[in-house]
């Protein structure tokens, strides 16, 4: 049973990296919570049922396709609502706001299209999973795991070696000063939105691989996505990767003795704690900002 719980924690665990991960990528940049994050998390499900299951594309393709069209959504958003705000010079409330506002639309707009019905990427018969090691994963938690990780890598080797990914660096670390050397901020935001965009679209269509799709699945992930963000430091890339893990197993073991219903509990307790530890001094728990 531990071994079990342990292995479904790395699972949960890995899509909520991919939602934090988006989510500090592009509060790195903007400085401001990008709740909206979450509906493209949704959106991304639902992009790839309609082209794996309606339409009746081949699923990598599909995959890719989803991915794509997340990171253009994401985009959208930051061109047609943030960028208008930041010519304003507006207060980070007003984005807050902003944010709120754009994620209640597109979920709306979601249930109008799609109804309130629940809805799944998954087709054929339920297969028997593999025992490894007292537990038993299946076929698509173990793809959750490989594409998660290739995710994880290539998000890494993209910031750490790229001439764009040392550009956000620069851009998150001093705007002005990137600016001086030429480096244009709305350049690298626009770039922020669309990858961050897509690994939320990933974490989606992930994990409508083995859960249901619902309209409201977005609030849920954004929650999680910030709770883990907050936990490894916001603003920390290392630190979204711990904080995600953690958030799973945490969680995943805490339904060792108590009901599965209070799963979400764990998350925000987990949370309270934390910051109770952090707003008494305690110095294992700092959150200071990290380079990417």
């Amino acid at each position: 049973m531990f071994v079990q719980l342990i292995t479904n924690g790395i699972i949960s665990g890995c899509t909520y990296v991919l939602v934090a991960l988006g989510f500090v990528l592009i509060y790195r940049i903007v400085k401001f919570f990008h709740f909206a994050h979450g509906v493209v998390y949704a959106v991304g499900a639902y992009l790839a049922y309609t082209s794996a299951i309606l339409v009746g594309i081949n699923p990598i393709i599909s995959f890719l396709l989803s991915l794509l069209l997340a990171g253009i959504i994401g985009i959208g958003i930051d061109r047609l609502v943030y960028y208008p705000l930041r010519r304003q010079k507006a207060a980070n409330l007003v984005f807050l706001l902003a944010s709120f506002g754009v994620f209640i639309f597109l979920q709306n707009l979601i249930q109008l299209v799609y109804g309130a019905q629940i809805l799944t990427l998954r087709t054929g018969p339920v297969k028997e999973g593999h025992p490894i090691f007292g537990a038993v994963i299946t076929d698509i938690q173990i793809l959750i795991l490989v594409v998660s990780m290739l995710l994880f890598l290539g998000l890494w080797l993209f910031i750490q070696k790229t001439k764009l990914g040392k550009a956000m660096r620069a851009v998150s670390d001093d705007p002005v000063g990137a600016s001086v050397v030429g480096i244009h901020p709305e350049k690298i935001i626009f770039a922020s939105f669309a990858i961050g965009s897509i690994l939320a679209g990933a974490a989606g269509i992930l994990i409508s691989l083995e859960t249901n799709i619902e309209p409201t699945m977005g609030m849920n992930a954004i929650l999680k996505g910030i709770i883990a963000s907050i936990i490894g430091g916001i603003g920390s890339i290392p630190g979204a990767m711990f904080g995600g893990l953690f958030l799973g197993l945490a969680e995943n073991l805490g339904i060792w003795k108590i009901q599965a219903g209070w799963k979400d509990c764990i998350a925000f307790l987990i949370l309270i704690v934390f910051l109770l530890l952090r707003s008494g001094g305690i110095s294992g728990v700092e959150t200071k900002e990290e380079q990417l």
